[in-house]
């Protein structure tokens, strides 16, 4: 069926996840980070999305602030970081994340088209309201779903399950977009077409579902239809 709908994962696929720690550590008060932030910025992302999934596995549900939180503080502690100022500016900024470049137009583009556009994240609404409102993007997106609306973190289908719910579509009318390959996976099982972004050139995920499509960047979605 023809795409109607246009589904993104937020952070690292609408919104650059180091950000937080590039921003910080080019202000004089966190000179520490200046060195450091890249493995930073790599592990708190890395730690958070670990966090997620084991709590979905354990049924230890929480709000993704938490794991933001506990993901930064490994960070902090495997890179020999222990000021208190440091940590408060990077979750201060986290609120404030920029969108990618490409962003803003590209979902412009698809609203001008008539099409339905949303996120879906495991983010916290409270947190996506303040990336969606520091970014700009509120006035071309129908709606912000977070998984707190279902007690479960991505990739669980019930998650997958909101899109439908809320937009009253099919699955093979939803493109999906995310930057995280489990994600995309996932996506892809539950049954939607589904766009990998892989910023990084990094391998496909060896799991139980195949992205439609891989890109570099948001550019070219509305070539989808």
């Amino acid at each position: 069926m023809p795409i109607t709908t246009y589904v993104f994962d937020a952070y690292g696929t609408l919104f650059d996840v180091g950000a937080a720690a590039a921003q910080a550590a080019a202000e004089p008060e966190h000179e520490a980070l200046s060195k450091v932030w890249p493995s930073i910025a790599r592990d708190w992302r890395l730690k958070q999305l670990q966090y997620t999934w084991l709590r979905a596995v354990a049924d230890q549900h929480c709000d993704f602030w938490q794991v933001t939180q506990d993901g930064l503080d490994w960070a902090l502690e495997a890179n020999g970081l222990t000021s208190p100022a440091t940590r408060t500016r990077l979750l201060e900024l986290y609120w404030e994340l920029a969108a990618y470049p490409e962003v803003p137009k590209m979902l412009a583009t698809l609203k001008a088209r008539g099409m339905a556009t949303a996120i879906l994240s495991n983010g916290s609404p409270d947190m996506l309201n303040g990336a969606v409102s520091s970014a700009g993007i509120g006035d071309v997106l129908d709606a912000v779903l977070s998984v707190q609306d279902v007690g479960v973190f991505k990739p669980d289908t019930r998650v997958y399950d909101l899109v439908g719910k809320h937009f009253g579509c099919a699955p093979d009318e939803v493109l999906f977009v995310s930057s995280n390959g489990w994600d995309a996976a996932g996506a892809a099982a539950y049954g939607f077409q589904t766009v990998w972004v892989n910023r990084a050139g990094e391998p496909m995920d060896r799991l139980y579902g195949t992205p439609s499509h891989v890109l570099n960047d948001l550019t070219t979605i509305p070539d989808f239809t």
